[in-house]
């Protein structure tokens, strides 16, 4: 015989309600979420997500939408989401727009399609430009892009700060040439950009500030026009970790070394990145504690549609290596081979 949600509540000793509760993702006492669990593990109960389907507008279900899940970035967040979702009874759709606005508007209907209980969405430029005009069925977080008026709930990093953070390190290794390569199409390149070149002025730092468009190749026909100049900058930042890959993938090509020809920073922790020119230097980004945030606040949106939309603003930490270690004195190679 089938097992039902009232065999469930009374393996666990709570009422059939606070069962539904718990599964549809709603706050609970967490000693009473994990006695619900623990009973539906144990009973193997399944619920009818087609029966559910057709009594409930939603599923238990949560959307996620990232902007490029090449970057480490948002595989890390994805997965603190996941398990965050995977403890209260959650699925997760995850879908990838590579910072296309109309993918992004083709996966938002999707979700509407599919009557999720919520998304947590990293929009694309245009997209957090327009989240505030998006209208949906069900809540949404808002994750690594700000929203102009706080019209949604969004969890971001500093991203000017934290761009700030590495100019002034390395202008404090001596470096007084950076150049940054930034995404075109994405929020958070813009706002990095903003951080860099605030630094820079703020500490008479020659720079230069290079806009990527999207796509293969494109960061390493960046580095090699900044590198082949009469003046070549002494250091490069990267604004975020697939960035970072295509730099060094580039700076191979030019034969340049990091950090003996060139200095180089970026964003995002990765194991890697330990074993590249003495350690890269990058801001490591709270990706667990963005997952927790986002995750509390879609359920507490659900819980409180009406309530005023919230901003979390989170900061990163720098993790200083040897790849942003002071220029050496002698001329680059990139110079020697343009006299």
């Amino acid at each position: 015989m089938a097992v039902g949600i009232k065999d469930v509540a009374k393996v666990a000793q709570v009422s059939p309600a606070t069962v539904s509760r718990v599964l549809a993702g709603r706050a609970v006492d967490p000693a009473m979420q994990e006695r619900v669990m623990m009973a539906v593990k144990s009973t193997g109960y399944r619920p009818n997500l087609a029966a559910r389907r057709l009594r409930s507008r939603h599923t238990n279900t949560i959307g996620l939408i990232v902007a490029d899940i090449r970057n480490p970035f948002f595989t890390a967040v994805s997965r603190a989401i996941e398990d965050i979702a995977y403890s209260r009874g959650l699925r997760v759709i995850l879908c990838n727009t590579d910072e296309d606005p109309e993918r992004e508007a083709m996966y938002l209907q999707l979700m509407q399609e599919e009557r999720v209980t919520g998304v947590v969405l990293a929009p694309s430029r245009a997209g957090s430009e327009n989240a505030g005009r998006f209208s949906t069925d069900f809540p949404m977080v808002l994750i690594d892009r700000a929203v102009p008026g706080a019209t949604r709930d969004c969890v971001v990093l500093d991203n000017e700060a934290m761009a700030a953070g590495l100019v002034t390190h390395l202008h404090e290794q001596g470096h007084t040439r950076i150049a940054g390569l930034f995404g075109a199409l994405s929020a958070t390149g813009v706002q990095r950009r903003i951080g860099f070149e605030r630094a820079a002025a703020a500490l008479g730092v020659e720079s230069q500030a290079l806009s990527v468009p999207h796509g293969t190749g494109e960061a390493e026909k960046a580095v090699a026009a900044a590198m082949s100049g009469p003046c070549p900058p002494t250091a490069l930042l990267a604004s975020n970790g697939v960035m970072l890959m295509a730099v060094l993938r580039a700076l191979h090509a030019l034969g340049l070394s990091v950090p003996g020809d060139v200095a180089l920073v970026g964003f995002d922790k990765e194991d890697w990145m330990e074993f590249v020119g003495g350690g890269l230097t990058v801001i490591e980004q709270p990706v667990e504690e963005i997952g927790r945030a986002a995750m509390s606040m879609l359920f507490e949106r659900i819980d409180h549609p009406d309530a005023a939309a919230r901003r979390v603003v989170l900061a990163g930490r720098l993790v200083a290596r040897a790849s942003s270690s002071p220029p050496r004195a002698a001329t680059p190679k990139m110079q020697e081979t343009n006299p």
